[in-house]
C-alpha cells in the first residue's frame, strides 16, 4: 500500500468533495463535517460516475403516519445516473439490496490529505515525483 497526497486540507472544506485520478475510475474524497472519507467513483448499479453525484441527506420515517424527516445532511451520495443513494461513511447503499463500493483510508498529515491505495493504483506521475 502507498500513501498518495491528493490535496491540501484547505482545498477541501466541510461539505466539499473532489475526485482524484487514482485507479481506473478515480476516487472521490469527501469532507463530512470535518472528517474525510474516500470511495471509488463507480456505481455498482450500472457503472455510473458515482462521485459526480449529489451530496445530500435522506428522509426517515418519524413513526407518525405519512410523516418524514430530513436527516443526515451532507452524509449521503446520490448517483447522477439513476439516483442510487450511498452512505459516504460506510460506502454502502441505504436500501436493500445492500451493495457497497470500495472505500479507501484517508489520512491527514501536516495539512495534506493522503489516500492509502494499492501500489498498482498510484498514478504514474506521482510515482515519478516520489521516486
Amino acid at each position: 500500500m502507498a500513501l498518495v497526497p491528493v490535496c491540501n486540507e484547505a482545498d477541501l472544506p466541510p461539505g466539499e468533495k473532489l475526485i482524484a485520478p487514482i485507479g481506473k475510475f478515480g476516487v472521490g474524497i469527501f469532507n463530512v463535517a470535518g472528517s474525510y472519507y474516500a470511495i471509488t467513483n463507480y456505481c455498482p448499479h450500472r457503472g455510473g460516475p458515482l462521485c459526480q453525484g449529489w451530496v445530500t441527506g435522506t428522509t426517515e420515517a418519524t413513526g407518525r403516519p405519512y410523516e418524514l424527516e430530513w436527516k443526515r445532511p451532507g452524509e449521503i451520495l446520490r448517483c447522477p445516473w439513476h439516483g442510487w443513494e450511498f452512505d459516504i461513511k460506510t460506502a454502502s447503499t441505504l436500501l436493500e439490496p445492500k451493495k457497497g463500493v470500495r472505500s479507501y483510508k484517508v489520512e491527514l498529515k501536516d495539512g495534506t490529505i493522503y489516500l492509502e491505495v494499492p501500489e498498482s493504483q498510484v498514478p504514474k506521475e506521482l510515482k515519478e515525483v516520489t521516486a
